[in-house]
């Protein structure tokens, strides 16, 4: 959903004060992903942040009485330029878009101005009161002895678990991972060139349309709608782990390559019922589409290293890791090579946890043609005594078809009819006896309806930058002029 936020000038907003400014109000909790943002908020919190990576972001919290919204500022030359113009408190006019992390909305603001409050209704920037805490209730004698640790770290592990996507259905991963990635670029990526270029592909319209939906695959592995963006931000996860291990590997360029490898499977395989293989799938794959794409993103950066654009095409070009699994080139450098092995791993490990889910034994999975061996999925004999996944899918006992009683009439010669069982029998009649009426249930008392909230179609303010600006001597003021701007 995208919602136009277009500013009106003021001869909408006061014929008297040619300083006033007229913007349409959208609240925080109407704020959706890919949403453009051009309205008036109060900030109740303002942080600069340095993250782990030594790059520094400025971190708000905007509020109105629907509620509130956190919102980033990432580029370093706006954080220098934004930090000094406001405090906690002001109202500001913020101009930026929606992204979803975390599964939650954040505003990644593009500018920011701080406005006068006498034109605003306070009464529209009051969050909305929390809800009475529930009764106190009467403390209970704690249990003499805690529960073992190995029990609540396997009650967490499980609730991980459950949250993980399954096989063949609908993910949890989509627009939530998509910006989990963008997120990590922003944040991890030091290098401006390899920042620019990951996230022109994030902007690409194809690529931005069609990563939240996209499977990894056909059938292997992440085989579900959004399956793509969990397995890149999988392996994205993976080179941040192993670039602390080996840090002669280049950081930045793990992280393109994790993102890369797969990015335009989008184009390769259609997100419909039975994850077909494209037209352009089929003839061109998804290895040479992300070099043509490489190609043309960095012709459109200023002065972008042509060695850095061959690395990051190599990168991809490699990480199938041998010529027969469909690679034009082998790893020749060590991010190449960790970019291969971490995306073999990520993919064989997402396969067989898959495998075990359909498998429905309890011990041994059933022998799997595409590895030629059966996998070992019961409790591993450890103190921690965890499977790795839980259940899976239930055996069914084979169903025997009921035999139908024949009519004495219709019976072959020669064959008599068995009488029923008297278990079955007796079973049979207390079948047919009624059962008791059930008691009507009290009706629900109706819930009242909710007072209807209202919305302000557009607000009026007045620019704090106004109210700052040097005021003109009248003799210098032109005949019928104004010294203040529409």
């Amino acid at each position: 959903m995208t919602t136009d936020n277009t500013s009106d000038t003021s001869p909408n907003a006061s014929p008297t004060d040619a300083s006033l400014e007229t913007v349409r109000k959208v609240y925080a909790k109407d704020l959706r992903e890919k949403d453009q943002v051009n309205t008036v908020f109060r900030v109740t919190k303002k942080e600069r942040v340095t993250a782990r990576s030594g790059k520094v972001f400025l971190s708000v919290l905007l509020v109105d009485k629907s509620g509130e919204i956190d919102a980033r500022v990432f580029d370093k030359d706006k954080v220098d330029a934004l930090d000094p113009t406001f405090s906690i408190g002001d109202y500001v006019l913020v101009r930026g878009n929606v992204i979803a992390f975390h599964g939650k909305s954040q505003v990644v603001i593009e500018s920011l101005e701080k406005l006068d409050p006498e034109p605003l209704d306070p009464k529209e920037f009051e969050p909305p009161a929390a809800p009475p805490a529930p009764p106190a209730r009467e403390e209970q004698p704690a249990p003499k002895a805690a529960a073992p640790a190995p029990a609540r770290e396997g009650r967490e592990e499980r609730r991980e678990e459950q949250a993980a996507p399954k096989s063949g259905g609908e993910g949890p991963g989509g627009a939530r991972a998509v910006g989990q990635i963008r997120e990590l670029i922003t944040e991890r990526v030091n290098d401006p060139n390899v920042r620019a270029l990951l996230l022109a592909f994030l902007d690409d319209p194809q690529i931005a349309a069609g990563l939240p939906h996209a499977p990894a695959a056909k059938g292997v592995h992440h085989a579900y709608r959004g399956g793509l963006a969990d397995h890149l931000l999988s392996v994205m996860r993976l080179t941040l782990r192993v670039a602390d291990h080996y840090p002669m590997a280049d950081r930045d360029l793990l992280l393109a390559g994790a993102f890369l490898h797969d990015v335009m499977k989008v184009a390769e395989i259609s997100p419909d019922k039975g994850f077909e293989y494209t037209d352009e799938g089929k003839l061109v794959g998804h290895l040479v589409m992300t070099a043509q794409k490489i190609r043309e993103k960095s012709l459109a950066i200023p002065h972008f290293p042509p060695l850095l654009e061959q690395h990051l095409t190599h990168l991809v070009l490699a990480h199938h890791g041998r010529l027969e699994y469909g690679s034009p080139k082998l790893p020749m450098t060590i991010e190449a090579h960790i970019v291969h092995a971490l995306d073999s791993l990520d993919s064989r490990i997402a396969s067989w946890v898959e495998a075990m889910q359909r498998d429905p034994n309890e011990r041994w999975t059933e022998n799997l043609k595409l590895y030629d061996r059966q996998l070992w999925k019961g409790p591993v004999p450890t103190a921690r005594g965890r499977a790795p996944v839980e259940g899976g899918r239930k055996k069914f006992k084979e169903k025997k078809p009921k035999e139908r009683p024949e009519k004495a009439a219709g019976a072959p010669a020669g064959e008599t009819q068995q009488a029923p069982r008297p278990e079955k029998a007796e079973r049979q009649e207390k079948q047919r006896e009624p059962r008791p009426p059930r008691e009507p249930r009290e009706p629900r008392e109706p819930k009242p309806p909710r007072e209807p909230v209202s919305v302000p179609k557009e607000l009026t303010f007045k620019p704090f930058s106004v109210l700052t600006a040097p005021k003109a001597e009248p003799a210098d003021k032109p005949e019928g002029g104004s010294d203040t701007e529409g």
